[in-house]
């Protein structure tokens, strides 16, 4: 067990008194936090709040912990400043697990060529996590897919990405122009895990209902062993993969939405960060195919006849 990370979940929720309120300030579900908050119970072996259905209250042990987790955390904290004024200034990023490793390296690159003396370190983490660890500060700004919302980030300049179908290449519509929403009935849809992009994942599925695409049945993961097999679809940006398909769909009613997240208090980074998010608009439109939000048309209504808003 993290015990540092625990100790900041458990002062969250002290500070607060209300789960709820306490998920939203760490950027979380409260189902994930409880479970972390009933772990450290368990490991410390006490009680350190009392529920009800209308309040949360200190234990005795909880009032005892909360000073003692404070200077701890500060403590932690303070070694991390100490070591990162001790080496090379590092500069923590946070990427989809997805993007292309293309892309990746052309972020770093375009970061070295503008700031030589710092390192990128990015780590590969979906964006519920993101917000997390931007929360806790074990990273200093992220990728995130849209919509997301959480209290204390602020985000940089959107960009589109318009997606297509991934076919295995023996599909039958691997060989038409244009692909139909409703033409992907019957097949079943490979997305990111919903727990990591929830908000692109409601908003994917949302839009395949609206025109008529119901999958049978959704699976989750960033492999596209299944869709290889034949034995699903996916969306994504235009690729050209040994034994699959890419096709464009009719109406580019599937997009993906991404841009940087920091958290407003991090002043000591604040230059870095400008930095890096300059580099990423400039990279992602060049090496991913963005667009800036505002130039993408409106969204041609493409549903079949008879098909229902």
């Amino acid at each position: 067990m993290d015990l540092v990370r625990h100790l900041r979940y458990f002062i969250a929720v002290a500070e607060e008194l209300h789960f709820g309120n306490a998920a939203i300030r760490l950027g979380m579900a409260q189902p994930p936090l409880s479970q972390r908050i009933k772990r450290l119970e368990e490991e410390l072996g006490t009680r350190l709040f009392d529920r009800s259905a209308r309040q949360v209250r200190l234990t005795e042990s909880g009032r005892l912990l909360l000073a003692e987790a404070r200077e701890i955390v500060a403590r932690v904290d303070r070694l991390h400043e100490l070591a990162r004024h001790g080496e090379d200034t590092v500069l923590k990023v946070g990427v989809p697990p997805d993007l292309a490793a293309a892309v990746i390296a052309a972020l770093v690159a375009g970061f070295r060529e503008t700031n030589p003396e710092v390192r990128l370190a990015p780590a590969e983490i979906w964006t519920a996590d993101q917000v997390t660890a931007l929360a806790e500060g074990a990273i200093d700004v992220g990728l995130v897919r849209h919509p997301v919302s959480a209290p204390g980030l602020q985000f940089g300049e959107i960009l589109v990405q318009l997606q297509g179908v991934l076919l295995a290449a023996g599909d039958p519509l691997a060989g038409v122009g244009e692909v139909h929403l409703a033409d992907l009935a019957g097949r079943e849809l490979l997305m990111p895990p919903r727990e990591g992009e929830p908000g692109m994942h409601a908003e994917m599925l949302s839009e395949c209902r609206r025109h008529g695409y119901v999958p049978p049945q959704v699976h989750q993961g960033a492999g596209l062993g299944l869709v290889l097999a034949g034995a699903a679809v996916a969306f994504g940006p235009k690729a050209e993969l040994p034994g699959l398909a890419w096709r464009p769909l009719l109406g580019s009613p599937i997009t993906c939405r991404v841009s940087t997240a920091w958290r407003v208090a991090t002043a000591p980074m604040n230059e870095l960060v400008g930095d890096f998010s300059a580099v990423a608009v400039r990279t992602l439109k060049e090496s991913a195919g963005m667009t800036d939000e505002g130039a993408v048309p409106a969204r041609r209504i493409s549903r079949r006849p008879g098909m229902l808003a």
